[in-house]
Formats: structure tokens, C-alpha cells, sequence
């Protein structure tokens, strides 16, 4: 009884399988076009421990730089199939691709040490003040200010003293 039913089964997923196929083929094309319909130019994030910026879309090019530092911010510029053209926060340009980069949203400190107000005003109080290079995550960004977490230490940075706004 349990191996006819199990056959059943089998049966079933065999014919049924090519449709599934088909189906996800057809949508799939739909699904990735969704994403390139994101606004050039748009911020994204280095998403993994090493990536590396190319001089061209493919694997076949030399390697420009190599960066070794998650949620590092880059703001991507252009898009060819599974390639991003990036800018990273010191203006240099180049090809990424796309499956190394994360819509997180990141910035970096510039100038010098920056301070970390308790509330979006210039009068806040100081929580924490941020020295130029430290990356951190943006949760919320309104007028001239972002919600900015550097390891779980919060607080509101103007934009103008951070790179990925």
C-alpha cells in the first residue's frame, strides 16, 4: 500500500514537473527586470567579506580593487545583466557584481570626528561621536539628518558628515 502510494506520488511530480518549469522560466525574466526598475543612481552595500571591483562587466577583466570590508556604502551608477557599475566612497568606478551587493542601507564618517546627537536637532545632546571611516547603518534620514547605528550604539548624524546618504 505505502509503495503505490509512494509511486502515486512520483507519478504526479513527473507530470506536473515540466509545468513548474515553464512557469517559473516565463516569471522569472518578469522578476529581475522588477529589480533593474530601482531609480538610477541608488545606494546599495558591500554585502560580503571580500569583493572585487572589475574594470569591466565580466570575470574575464582585470580586478581594479578588491574590498575587504562588509557594508562598506557604494552607490551604483549603472546596471548591464548581473552587473552593477559602482562608485565607492573615495570616487573610484567599476563593475561589481550584482550577487556582492545588498540594499542595506550604509554610510561612512567623513572629514573628522562627527558627533552622534540623541535627537535630529544641532542643540542634542551628544550619545557618541563617530571617528571618520566608521561605517554604520542608516534606518531613517529626514531633513538633513539619519538615524545612524554603529554596532548598536545609535543616534542622529547630519548627512553632511556621512558618505551613502
Amino acid at each position: 500500500m505505502k509503495i503505490r502510494h509512494l509511486l502515486a506520488v512520483i507519478v504526479a511530480v513527473a507530470a506536473i514537473g515540466p509545468g513548474i518549469v515553464v512557469a517559473v522560466a516565463r516569471y522569472a525574466p518578469a522578476a529581475a527586470q522588477a529589480s533593474d526598475e530601482v531609480q538610477l543612481p541608488y545606494w546599495a552595500s558591500i554585502s560580503v567579506d571580500r569583493a572585487r571591483m572589475r574594470k569591466g562587466p565580466s570575470m574575464d577583466v582585470p580586478v581594479l580593487w578588491e574590498y575587504r570590508r562588509k557594508d562598506l556604502p557604494v552607490k551604483v551608477i549603472a546596471r548591464h545583466d548581473l552587473w552593477r557599475k559602482v562608485e565607492d566612497p573615495d570616487g573610484a568606478q567599476g563593475w561589481m557584481a550584482a550577487r556582492l551587493l545588498s540594499r542595506t542601507r550604509t554610510a561612512i564618517v567623513t572629514g573628522e570626528i562627527r558627533p552622534m546627537r540623541e535627537s535630529p536637532t544641532p542643540g542634542a545632546a551628544v550619545a557618541y561621536r563617530a571617528e571618520p571611516g566608521v561605517v554604520g547603518r542608516i534606518t531613517d534620514c529626514k531633513d538633513g539628518w539619519c538615524r545612524f547605528n554603529v554596532g548598536g550604539r545609535k543616534g542622529w548624524i547630519e548627512t553632511g558628515h556621512i558618505w551613502g546618504d
